[in-house]
């Protein structure tokens, strides 16, 4: 993943500006802020609302509606864990259970050096391959334990 840049007001002003003007420009403006910081600020939310004339609750909304974005800095890594129902019929949950127990984290966790963030997401259409994940964008299908844990490891250098 990309490395994210430190929040800087002035850097999400350009953004916005970039964007403002697309038609529907606010998906654009929150993908893009949280391409450039990691994560869509708090910080940003008035100042998306300022540009489109919306409220800031509008944009929170949003913010928070889409499983996507994300509120704070992740892990160098993100790992996608696939809660739908084909997933979950294939051992998903248990298997989810284990590998946030070996990391140390929970959901939306980051792992203490900050290598990996966990998330779930709920199907990731993946549902012949299931149990499934994203790690970094690449799926990864028919996952087990053993499975799992060589793919954190790989991209974890380990």
């Amino acid at each position: 993943m990309p490395e994210a840049s430190a929040w800087n007001a002035a850097r999400a002003r350009e953004i916005i500006a970039e964007h403002a003007l697309l038609e529907g420009p606010m998906l654009p403006i929150l993908h893009a802020l949280q391409e450039e910081f990691g994560h869509v600020s708090a910080d940003a939310v008035p100042l998306v609302a300022d540009a489109l004339n919306l409220s800031r609750a509008e944009v929170h909304g949003v913010v928070s509606f889409y499983h996507d974005f994300r509120a704070h800095p992740c892990g160098s890594h993100v790992l996608k864990l696939c809660r739908g129902e084909a997933c979950q019929s294939m051992g998903s949950e248990a298997l989810a259970e284990s590998a946030l127990a070996k990391l140390g984290v929970g959901w939306h966790g980051t792992t203490r050096d900050g290598e990996l963030t966990v998330e779930p997401v709920y199907c990731l259409g993946l549902c012949a391959t299931s149990p499934s994940a994203l790690l970094d964008g690449e799926p990864i299908g028919r996952l087990d334990e053993a499975k799992l844990a060589e793919a954190i490891e790989e991209v974890r250098g380990r």
